[in-house]
């Protein structure tokens, strides 16, 4: 499937990685692809002096909190209203500044309220994984009154 198949995920807000109402906000634009095995939620993106951790790259925090979103859109496109409640992050390279990255995330699989999530960060040129991840979320729909992701 290509960019122009998937479906663009709306907005939402203040959000600190996807709103357009927050002026210090990274803005991504999140898209989706579904066939009958998964969902996959994806943005392209670059880091900028904003999320800078070690000179000329990334903070880990910036890559934790990228990877946290794209595996928690994909899990609430499932139709689960969830958060989260554990992450574990795998840094394989370091995530540059300014240079065109993927972020990836997918729905493994779910037991009752628990979703299990998996997400990576990858350097487009080369196609390399910078950032690798599972997640672990929790449905929790009473802390929600809105549907971020349709």
């Amino acid at each position: 499937m290509s960019k122009q198949d998937a479906i663009q995920l709306p907005e939402h807000g203040s959000c600190f990685i996807c709103g357009t109402k927050n002026p210090k906000g990274m803005g991504l634009v999140w898209y989706v692809e579904q066939d009958t095995d998964r969902i996959l939620v994806y943005s392209e993106f670059e880091f900028t002096l904003s999320e800078q951790g070690p000179p000329g790259y990334a903070h880990g925090g910036a890559s934790s909190a990228v990877i946290d979103e794209a595996m928690g859109a994909a899990v609430w496109r499932s139709g689960l209203k969830v958060v989260l409640a554990n992450m574990n992050l795998n840094y394989h390279l370091p995530a540059p500044l300014n240079k065109p990255l993927r972020v990836e995330g997918w729905l493994e699989r779910f037991e009752g309220r628990k979703a299990y999530a998996e997400g990576r960060i990858l350097l487009v040129e080369g196609g390399e994984t910078a950032v690798s991840g599972t997640g672990l979320y929790i449905h929790a729909p009473h802390l929600f009154t809105f549907d971020y992701y349709g």
